[in-house]
């Protein structure tokens, strides 16, 4: 849906309108995007005035997230009235509870309905939680009025069952629930609807199940029915303490390590349940425990989602660095020091440990294969969408020759594209009703061409904060994971950041104006795709420098462009145009130029002016160079490796350090990023030419040369060399935004940009 009204800037009007897909027409008036922003049209390069723009409210987020990070320790869970239960019914030598303070925590907690479980509405959560509880408390005879109104709640409810979500449904339902109902038969507790239609179904389902299950196997190794022991009969308990975790813990679930003891009495399954009551002040016990490497990998993804990170970056490399160590060949799992390991778990901390710089193998996902099909755990036959949608996510990460991830990639797209295309995105680890969009829009652009803060805008969107609810035997939630606070800092950082960004797009049209920049053929719109594609890429406030040389960068080599074969055709021209840029100061006029061969040289020294020392220095050489190279004829015209570096130069990257432009390592990126860009550049410009070579062109870019280009990109900026990881990703982030460029239809940018520099954060 196009607006209603066209937009308007500085009174020039842009062409096309601003579009949003996926919405209802949204009108704003053209003033809009007047100068009239009620922002000051004076850049700020301070830092202390950057500072004094920081709300209260941000730098007190900050501060409440940080600790909440740097006391996360095994991970922050909420408590789970089923497994609760099953410690309740554990008794000492004397034949008393052995942890009473659970069954003070059962009575405390029960709902008003009768029911017990997450305030989040699922049937078989409150099902399974409240007949556990009613279990616990009948077993030793006390609140009687309590269970009885679980008794009535269990009753009136468990036809529901028939039309749930068979992808909303607990882990193990089918296991657990009819075991627990038969405990509760054998106690004589009366009411229950034993012989109910659904119930029957459910003993069916259990009995397929369990003729499924590979006896032999699961006594062997680890498998997931580790997790629901007490949900499972005919076990040989000699062989399966064989398999019992380091913490004592049969993977890391309370209920299944309770029933263990109750059945074995071994002391090491007592001392997980010990330990765990104590972590959770003596009273109730999570689903799962320890969640260590679970919080620690999804707390950084979240931040970084929410485009936060910049806040947290000593402690994501803790927490980075703490995942690293527990990392091996088969994988990671929820929590440290299991040789169980999951997809799900596996692909999230591949993907944030290859980012950030650590060797991870792509033949670990070897590990979650059969063929041409992945699973997140061996043998499961109801795929995750969320866990497929982190292994899309972790293969676009790929390095030229990894055929695993393409093969990893290939499968979870085409899951994923069947799942939408069924309107079939409800998944078996997490409830959200913004997943379908966030995958969606995840399928839609290649990892290439995303650009962070367009990412930022639409995951705050679809980031439901701490109503974010997790399955597992129970509903849980993760305060680490899904927090209110992290989207309240990120919606005030975004408002921080845009009205930033706005008063540098005021500045960026008065320096429009003031330069003539219109007499070389580049628009306004122009002008703001230009400071738009900076302020995306790299957003933070501090980072203003960078982010306004980006744009004005990008501007002087279209001017450049305009230029050349113009004014500046011949051969005397040319040499006269670069001996005039190599020997002025900039505040001299240039003699020999006339027209706008002498308003490029003025502004391209007027911009060269803004930096001091080394900075001024290196810039000037470095773009005599590329002017130098233009006239000659050595490169085609294309200024990636220029915007890249400009950017390192105005970063204090380089410095007196001016080896590192000629480092072979430096030369190889310069070269392969301005080899993608062209071609890039090539396939953007049919935009305007041809719209259907365009099209067919863009479907086709994934099995173009220019994808293995990218992936050897990829491989030089995020593997460990001898330049500095920030220079690098100069490179990467401004091929992102060619390919952006490339990959995008124009309308889709117009959205973007109004989504990113204009619209209000509600």
């Amino acid at each position: 849906m196009g607006f209603g009204a066209t937009l308007k800037l500085n009174s020039k009007y842009i062409s096309p309108p601003y579009l949003l897909p996926n919405s209802t027409s949204l009108r704003r008036s053209p003033s809009f995007y007047s100068t009239s922003f009620d922002v000051s049209d004076e850049l700020i390069y301070s830092s202390e005035a950057l500072q004094l723009k920081i709300d209260v409210g941000i730098k007190d987020g900050v501060e409440n997230i940080r600790t909440l990070l740097r006391t996360m320790d095994d991970g922050r869970i909420s408590v789970s009235p089923y497994d609760t239960a099953w410690v309740a019914l554990i008794k000492d030598a004397e034949g008393r509870a052995q942890f009473p303070s659970a069954l003070d925590w059962i009575a405390q907690n029960q709902l008003p309905d009768g029911s017990w479980g997450d305030k989040q509405y699922c049937v078989s959560d409150r099902l399974v939680n409240t007949l556990a509880c009613v279990v616990a408390l009948r077993s030793w005879n006390i609140h009687s009025i309590k269970s009885q109104q679980g008794i009535s709640y269990i009753k009136e409810n468990v036809y529901k069952l028939e039309n749930a979500d068979a992808e909303h449904m607990m882990c193990g339902f089918e296991i657990v629930f009819p075991a627990i109902l038969q405990r509760a038969r054998e106690l004589g507790i009366e009411g229950l609807p034993y012989d109910a239609p659904v119930i029957a179904k459910i003993h069916n389902a259990r009995t397929r199940k369990m003729e499924r299950i590979p006896k032999a196997l699961m006594h062997e190794i680890r498998t997931s029915l580790l997790y629901s022991l007490e949900g499972l009969d005919d076990l040989d308990w000699k062989k399966l303490l064989k398999l019992q975790s380091g913490n004592g813990s049969f993977l890391t679930s309370p209920s299944s390590t309770a029933f263990a003891f109750m059945e074995t009495g071994d002391e090491n399954c007592l001392r997980f349940i010990s330990n765990t009551v104590q972590k959770f002040n003596g009273g109730g016990v999570p689903t799962s425990y320890p969640v260590d490497i679970y919080a620690r990998l999804w707390a950084v993804d979240r931040l970084q989602r929410l485009g936060v990170s910049h806040h947290f970056e000593p402690e994501i490399k803790d927490m980075l660095s703490y995942v690293s160590r527990f990392w091996s060949n088969k994988g990671v799992f929820s929590c440290r020091d299991l040789e169980f390991c999951d997809i799900d778990d596996t692909s999230m901390g591949f993907r944030l440990l290859r980012m950030h710089g650590y060797d991870v193998d792509p033949k670990v996902f070897d590990n979650f294969r059969s063929g041409n099909k992945f699973s997140c755990i061996g043998g499961e036959v109801n795929e995750s969408s969320s866990a497929m949608y982190n292994l899309y996510r972790a293969s676009q990460l790929q390095f030229l020759g990894e055929n695993i991830l393409e093969a990893a990639r290939s499968f979870a797209y085409n899951f994923l594209q069947e799942k939408l295309e069924k309107n079939q995105i409800l998944d078996k680890w997490i409830i959200s009703k913004h997943l379908p969009d966030e995958i969606r829009a995840g399928l839609e652009m290649p990892w290439y061409g995303t650009m962070p803060r367009v990412e930022t805008r639409y995951y705050l969107q679809h980031y439901a904060g701490g109503d974010e609810v997790w399955l597992a035997k129970t509903l849980y939630r993760m305060e680490e994971i899904s927090n209110d606070a992290y989207l309240e800092l990120a919606r005030l950082d975004f408002k921080r950041c845009q009205e930033q960004h706005q008063i540098e797009w005021s500045s960026m049209k008065k320096w429009y104006e003031n330069s003539n920049v219109d007499e070389f053929g580049i628009t306004r719109k122009d002008l703001l795709v230009a400071y738009f594609l900076a302020a995306a890429s790299i957003f933070e406030p501090e980072r203003l420098k960078e982010r306004v040389a980006w744009a004005k960068s990008r501007i002087l080599t279209q001017m450049v462009s305009s230029l050349s074969g113009k004014e500046i055709a011949s051969l005397e021209q040319k040499n006269s145009f670069i001996n005039e840029f190599e020997n002025s100061n900039g505040r001299q006029k240039f003699e020999s130029q006339e027209g706008r061969g002498h308003v490029l040289l003025a502004t391209l020294h007027q911009f060269l002016d803004e930096f001091n020392g080394c900075s001024h220095k290196n810039l000037k050489n470095y773009w005599g160079e590329w002017l130098m190279k233009l006239q000659r004829g050595e490169v085609d015209f294309c200024d990636a490796s220029l915007l890249a570096t400009t950017l390192n130069i105005c970063a204090s990257r380089i410095g007196f350090k001016e080896d590192i432009l000629s480092h072979s390592d430096y030369t190889s990126l310069a070269n392969l990023t301005n080899k993608i860009c062209r071609e890039l550049s090539r396939i953007q410009s049919m935009k305007a030419s041809d719209i259907e070579a365009w099209r067919m062109t863009k479907c086709s870019m994934k099995s173009m040369e220019i994808e293995q280009d990218m992936q050897a990109l990829v491989k030089l900026v995020l593997e460990e060399s001898g330049i500095d990881r920030n220079v690098k990703q100069a490179f990467l982030s401004v091929a992102k935004t060619y390919y952006y460029g490339a990959y995008t239809a124009a309308e889709t940018t117009d959205s973007h940009i109004f989504k990113v520099l204009f619209e209000p954060i509600v």
